[in-house]
């Protein structure tokens, strides 16, 4: 919450990989919002697991919210002749993208970016290529601090903070996303920023350290409430 934008990045699932899987909005209501709320949705890209809630039964969601995702990310997703020569095994990650994003391309509610930069006061993008074509992390920053969502840099936590040259069979270029996720987490761990992603275990937000060739994780303290 910007003040003047209410603001999500990403929407897993929803009922994308199956009717049980998407938790989010009653999550979100239970938070206190309702999904009309929704001012502006930044995806960090285009995987099913990230993209699948913007849509129930091919409606949108979020009726308010302008989505926003990585050009190259919307290029290559969005793009039916791209689908038509994935390998078979492929095309379901392109029909979930579509089925996802389109809703709100034909409401006129989708706009790329473009460019690395400021999206709305306080919340900027910055293009972190290499798990996806597009993929995009964003920085929110308030009062001199900054937390930093790192979409799927790492997706295993057990093996990438210690070995973070490990990349993962989903990367469609895992040079680049190794050197992608030694950028930011390297930025992170110098810099003392919040880091928050979206496959780590709950909380799921913490600080990164450099320790031998890789990261330690502290997560942040947090109570649970019964």
């Amino acid at each position: 919450n910007t003040g003047s934008k209410l603001v999500l990045v990403d929407t897993g699932a929803g009922a994308l990989f199956g009717p049980t899987v998407g938790k989010f909005v009653q999550n979100l209501k239970a938070a206190g919002y309702q999904p009309e709320q929704i001012d502006e949705i930044y995806i960090t890209h285009m995987h099913g697991d990230h993209v699948g809630g913007l849509v129930n039964n091919g409606q949108r969601v979020f009726p308010n919210a302008i989505v926003r995702a990585g050009k190259a990310d919307a290029d290559y997703w969005l793009s039916q002749a791209n689908m038509d020569k994935a390998p078979a095994d492929k095309k379901d990650s392109f029909k979930g993208a579509m089925a996802s994003i389109n809703p709100y391309v034909q409401a006129g509610k989708f706009k790329p970016i473009e460019s690395n930069g400021e999206l709305v006061p306080g919340v900027s993008a910055m293009a972190e290529h290499g798990h996806t074509p597009g993929h995009t992390v964003y920085v929110v920053e308030s009062r001199g601090q900054k937390l930093v969502l790192i979409g799927d840099l790492i997706h295993v936590a057990a093996v990438q903070f210690d070995n973070p040259q490990v990349t993962i069979a989903f990367d469609s270029d895992e040079k680049a996303a190794y050197a992608a996720r030694k950028k930011v987490f390297d930025d992170a761990a110098k810099n003392g920023w919040l880091v928050g992603g979206a496959h780590l275990q709950f909380p799921g937000v913490g600080h990164l350290v450099t320790q031998d060739k890789g990261y330690r994780w502290i997560p942040v303290n947090y109570t649970q409430m019964r």
